[in-house]
């Protein structure tokens, strides 16, 4: 069972692309980001660190295309990031706490972070909120995502190829990389996020 601490925020954009940004201040690859990114015409890219993290990521969720490039995430005053992973640039800021994520706060963490709690709140957040808590693509891999906190984006600029994305949208339709999705309004989430790899080793875990 691999265990990653850190932030999940989904981006929509007007033009109808999508991004997925995972912060991720403890993992067993360490400290990094990754972007995750749908285009308008459905076509889903990865935009990892390292080779390492990209092979891993790629065999949990499924892309067309798989990059690796530098991937830096900015953070000014707890609300402001800015994400640079070429060709993509985004800005985006975050609102005050609101009832979400108040309430995903007063569950403690051991339990929220539990496979089974994950697995019980699955159906309730598929319909409330259209992303599910756990499931698999790839045979003998399974994640649960256990949501700490929950902050709405409430502006965000993006620009791809040197093309404006336009203003902030809802994620929507869902993006399409693995089970999870993330909700249909944009915002931050602090997540652990549990692996589990089937023979438990994390090299094998790498492979596609």
């Amino acid at each position: 069972m691999l265990r990653f601490d850190g932030w999940i925020a989904g981006i929509g954009t007007a033009s109808g692309a999508r991004a997925v940004l995972g912060h991720w201040a403890r993992s067993p690859f360490g400290p990094f980001s990754d972007v995750m990114f749908e285009r308008a015409d459905g076509r889903r890219l990865l935009l990892a660190p390292t080779r390492e993290t990209a092979d891993f990521i790629a065999g949990l969720y499924v892309f067309d295309e798989v990059r690796v490039v530098p991937v830096d995430v900015r953070i000014t005053g707890h609300r402001h990031w800015r994400v640079t992973a070429p060709p993509l640039d985004l800005r985006f800021s975050t609102g005050r706490r609101g009832l979400p994520g108040l309430a995903l706060r007063a569950v403690p963490a051991g339990l929220a972070t539990h496979p089974g709690w994950i697995a019980l709140w699955d159906r309730p957040a598929r319909l409330l909120l259209g992303a599910g808590t756990h499931g698999s693509v790839r045979p003998g891999r399974h994640q649960w995502y256990g949501a700490r906190d929950l902050h709405r984006v409430t502006s965000a600029t993006a620009v791809y190829d040197g093309a404006s994305l336009g203003p902030l949208a809802p994620v929507e339709p869902p993006v399409r990389f693995g089970p999870g999705s993330t909700p249909r309004g944009p915002c931050l989430v602090r997540v652990t996020t549990r692996v589990a790899v089937a023979d438990g080793g994390r090299a094998a875990a790498a492979a596609p």
